[in-house]
């Protein structure tokens, strides 16, 4: 498979909502003007997507990382994390911070297997109360 990761542009707004239809048009088209978009591509096809945001305007956060269910378990989604890690590294900055809602014990395992350590819990924040758990990584 030929993969290649790159930032979103105008061409993939469409997608890029298709994949989390709760962002506006003009919240997608603010993000791949602020390079917080993340595209992965497999032979020419779009199957996968990192939302980033900025807590506090300075501190790199994961908002989604979406991958097309038969593309999944692969390794993708640690190839769009390198490829964030690496950008962000090379802007100066020293963490990046993700969560998962407390009921996903498998995306919960996915951030530490790839290097995240827990760092905070935020009660009822979700649909159903459920609860938000905060992941940290230190970038190299």
């Amino acid at each position: 498979m030929n993969v290649l990761v790159r930032f979103a542009t105008m061409a993939d707004a469409d997608w890029c909502r298709s994949c989390d239809s709760r962002m506006s048009s003009e919240l997608v088209q603010r993000k791949i003007l602020q390079r917080e978009l993340v595209i992965v591509e497999a032979n020419d096809n779009r199957i996968g997507v990192l939302r980033l945001g900025f807590l506090w305007s300075t501190l790199p956060q994961i908002e989604l990382i979406w991958v097309e269910k038969q593309h999944r378990r692969g390794g993708l989604g640690r190839t769009l994390l390198k490829f964030v890690e690496r950008s962000l590294g090379e802007q100066g900055h020293k963490i990046l911070l993700s969560s998962s809602q407390a009921d996903e014990p498998a995306s919960q395992a996915w951030h530490r297997a790839v290097g995240f350590r827990e760092c905070g819990f935020i009660a009822g924040v979700n649909d159903n109360g459920v609860g938000e758990v905060f992941f940290l990584k230190r970038l190299s």
